[in-house]
């Protein structure tokens, strides 16, 4: 799987929402596409990712 451009290594199928969690993710400063589709938040539980997906994720920032 290619994630923000590196490849990462799955060895079974995961939901989005365990990834994102294990790689250190909070969930409610993100936006994510996967496979050039916006991912909505209520369904990151249910999206599981394999091998052949690419995912972008993009950190929102605060300031002013």
């Amino acid at each position: 799987m290619k994630v923000n451009g590196e490849i990462v290594t799955l060895t079974e199928p995961v939901s989005l929402k365990d990834f994102l969690e294990k790689s250190g993710y909070t969930t409610g400063r993100i936006a994510v596409e996967r496979n050039g589709d916006i991912v909505p938040k209520k369904t990151y539980d249910s999206v599981m990712l394999t091998e052949a997906d690419t995912l972008e994720i993009v950190h929102f920032v605060g300031g002013g």
